[in-house]
């Protein structure tokens, strides 16, 4: 399901800062649990996995471009 209005997922109660992130997300997002499996099975529906990790902004920066440097080569 979509989330339209600025309204956060269920997303926006877990510990992880990762996942607060993406708390306002259009996508109703569900932490690894078993609610999200039943869910997906009971609506005979596919698991998409989201994997990341949270990091400060001048790590972001860096790997943004060390990334860009390396499609230049």
């Amino acid at each position: 399901m979509i989330n339209t209005e600025k309204q956060p997922n269920r997303l926006i109660n877990q510990k992880s800062p990762y996942l607060i992130h993406h708390a306002y997300n259009p996508v109703d997002w569900y932490a690894w649990s078993q609610e999200a499996f039943d869910k997906a099975k009971s609506e005979d529906k596919p698991v998409f996995l989201s994997i990341g990790y949270h990091s400060c902004h001048w790590c972001q920066f860096c790997y943004s471009r060390q990334s860009k440097y390396n499609r230049k080569k």
